[in-house]
């Protein structure tokens, strides 16, 4: 569990908070936003980028699949593997495989996505990395591909599986994994359907328990595809 928060006045419009993020190998110094009831969109930037208000905040929330993800990552093996984090939101998984020196890209459609990553970079005295805007359901020129794709609570809506499976098929090596952290939602199982369409295998591992302390009922999932099958 997070072991400090600090409320702060940020930028017009909304809050901030401090935490310091235990389970991620050393403890990470995170700046997100107060609570969920935050929203400042005074140039419809977040509208524009097909985000509603009702989900403004998310994006800047620190949520217990996050957290999953981040810890997975602490592990996990990145030798020579270009690696992209969807809908990375505050990027705590991205985080970690950057100061592990994983090659590592971190994407959102949140216009604030960017600026709350360079802070949480700085915050924890870590180079800059790399970001890009992801449009699941555009062009984003770019971006390129990626031997391992990861993601955390990334199918709240319905409209995610199919556009989500498409753009990392998109963006994906011929031999690729990607590592999704669920908490069971039910939109996984179609997710879950359009990856298999793809021509991508499954297996999952049940995670009962945060990293840190605290109760999870969810799954880390993985998808391979490899050039030779």
């Amino acid at each position: 569990m997070p072991s400090a928060t600090l409320p702060a006045p940020s930028a017009p419009g909304y809050q901030v908070k401090f935490e310091t993020i235990a389970g991620t190998g050393d403890d990470l110094k995170l700046r997100s936003l107060l609570d969920r009831q935050q929203f400042h969109d005074p140039l419809g930037e977040a509208e524009r980028a097909g985000v509603p208000p009702a989900q403004w905040p998310l994006f800047g929330m620190l949520w217990p699949s996050g957290r999953v993800l981040a810890h997975a990552m602490q592990t996990f093996e990145l030798d020579g593997l270009r690696v992209l984090e969807v809908g990375c939101g505050l990027g705590l998984a991205s985080l970690v495989v950057h100061r592990r020196g994983g090659d590592v890209t971190a994407s959102d459609c949140h216009p604030l996505a960017a600026a709350f990553l360079a802070e949480n970079l700085r915050l924890n005295g870590l180079a800059p990395m790399k970001y890009l805007r992801g449009d699941w359901t555009g062009q984003n020129p770019g971006l390129g591909r990626f031997d391992l794709i990861i993601g955390s609570d990334v199918l709240y809506d319905r409209e995610h599986p199919v556009s989500l499976s498409h753009f990392i098929d998109r963006h994906s090596a011929m031999s690729v994994e990607v590592v999704i952290a669920d908490p069971g939602r039910g939109n996984q199982s179609r997710f879950g359907r359009s990856m298999a369409t793809l021509g991508y295998s499954h297996s999952e591992q049940p995670i009962r328990s945060l990293p840190g302390g605290g109760a999870y009922k969810g799954k880390l999932h993985s998808w391979r595809r490899s050039a030779f099958s």
